[in-house]
Order: C-alpha cells, then structure tokens, then sequence
C-alpha cells in the first residue's frame, strides 16, 4: 500500500514563498507519475502540477505557471511543489497523488488517473 505524506504548508504573505513535500513509501519511486492537487473550501480539486517518472516531463496548471515549479528527488522518494509569488487565490489545501506508471494514462491533469493520495496540507496566503 502506497503512503503519501505532504509536509510544508503554512500561512504566508501575498507574495511570499512556500515547498511543500510528499514523502512515498514505495519501492521504486521513478516508476510513479505525481501530481499536486489543491482544493478550496466550496471548490473541486483542481489539478496544479505533475512529474512523470524520472522527472523528465513535467505539466502545470495555467494558474500557475511560472509561479510554481514541481521537482522530485527519486532517491529520497520525495516530490516538491516549490511555490513563489504566492496570491491569496492560491489558498487551498494541497494533496500529493500518485499513480503507478504501469497504470497512467497520460491525463496527468485528470484526478481520476491517480490511485494514492495524502491527508493535504493547508496553504493559506494573506492579502
């Protein structure tokens, strides 16, 4: 069974900076797609930003591009979401997905495509 568990959510001044981390606890953390998902109160989970496998692809929201940048370390089965110029629109909480490379489709926006999640960790930016 896949654990994935964020870390480095915080309240932060407009502006500001934040990294959030997910720790796996898989095998081989290259075979993984992940993603960051965030959700406001009365929002779907919309998607934010994915890394495929060895790193190589990455995908981001339009809200976020050029802001955030989502990177992973596959030896110490972590992905982060480094995230600047943070705005009061990006108050949310954030979960970590996962999928098994041998299950991904290729929709890595899609929150269907991913099997595993964390508990979220709240963001909150201040105006």
């Amino acid at each position: 069974q896949v654990q994935l568990v964020e870390s480095g959510g915080g309240l932060v001044q407009a502006g500001g900076s934040l990294r959030l981390s997910c720790a796996a606890s898989v095998r081989l953390f290259s075979s993984y797609a992940m993603a960051w998902f965030r959700q406001a109160p009365g929002n779907e989970r919309e998607f934010v930003a994915a890394i495929i496998g060895s790193g190589a692809n990455t995908y981001y929201a339009d809200s976020v591009k050029g802001r955030f940048t989502i990177s992973k370390d596959n030896a110490k089965n972590t992905v982060y979401l480094q995230m600047n110029s943070l705005k009061p629109e990006d108050t949310a909480v954030y979960y970590c997905a996962a999928d098994h490379l041998k299950r991904y489709g290729g929709s890595s926006y899609d929150i269907s495509e991913y099997d595993y999640w964390g508990q979220g960790t709240q963001v909150t930016v201040s105006s």
